[in-house]
C-alpha cells in the first residue's frame, strides 16, 4: 500500500473476501427479520461505510431507501483546542416515524455514532440502530454498542473493503488488511 509519500507499506490480511460476504449476508439476514413489513432507511458514512453499504442493503429483503452521510470536524475557535462534530446530509431527509438504520464500516470511539443516532432520535425516527462491519471496542470513548457488528477488531489499523484515509491507498482492495497508520497531518 502506498502513502502520500510514495513509501509502500506492507500489509497483512485479517478477513478475507469470502469470510466479509458471509458475514455481510448474515447481518442482512438478521435485519431482515427485524424489519419484516418495514421500510429502512439506510444512512451510510462517508467514506468507510460505502461498501458495507452496498453490500449490505443489496442483501437486504425488505424495502431500503439509501441516504449518505458525511461526518466533518473543525476546531472550534476560543479558549483551548476543542473539536465541533458537523453532520453533512447529503439532502436534509424528514425521518419522522421512519425506521433509519445507521451504516458504518468501523465504530472506533462512538461518537460520531452515538452524536447521530441522538439527533435522528430527537428528529422524530420511529427507530434508530447502528450496523457496522468492525467494531473497535477497545477504542470506545462512551457507551455504544452497536444493534449489528461483523467483526470485532483490535488497534490496528485497517484497510481495505472501503476502509482506509485520505493519505494511504487501499481503499478499493476486496479483503481488510493491517497496516501501518498514516502519517499524523501538520
Amino acid at each position: 500500500m502506498q502513502n502520500l509519500s510514495g513509501r509502500v507499506e506492507p500489509l497483512r490480511q485479517i478477513i478475507s473476501v469470502e469470510q466479509i460476504q458471509k458475514r455481510v449476508k448474515e447481518i442482512a439476514r438478521q435485519i431482515s427479520d427485524d424489519y419484516r413489513g418495514q421500510t429502512i432507511h439506510a444512512l451510510a458514512l462517508l467514506e468507510n461505510g460505502f461498501m458495507f453499504m452496498a453490500d449490505l442493503v443489496r442483501a437486504l429483503e425488505v424495502p431500503v431507501i439509501c441516504q449518505f452521510i458525511k461526518p466533518r470536524y473543525r476546531k472550534q475557535q476560543g479558549d483551548g483546542p476543542s473539536e465541533v462534530l458537523e453532520i453533512l446530509f447529503s439532502h436534509e431527509m424528514d425521518i419522522r416515524g421512519q425506521h433509519v438504520l445507521v451504516v458504518e464500516g468501523l465504530v472506533h470511539s462512538g461518537v460520531t455514532g452515538e452524536f447521530l443516532m441522538s439527533n435522528l432520535r430527537g428528529r422524530g425516527a420511529a427507530s434508530v440502530k447502528l450496523a457496522t462491519l468492525l467494531d473497535r471496542q477497545s477504542a470506545r470513548r462512551v457507551a455504544l454498542q452497536p444493534d449489528y457488528f461483523g467483526f470485532l477488531v483490535d488497534d490496528v489499523f485497517v484497510v481495505g473493503y472501503g476502509l482506509g484515509s485520505p493519505e494511504q491507498t487501499g481503499r478499493n482492495l476486496p479483503f481488510l488488511a493491517a497496516a501501518a497508520p498514516p502519517p499524523a497531518m501538520t
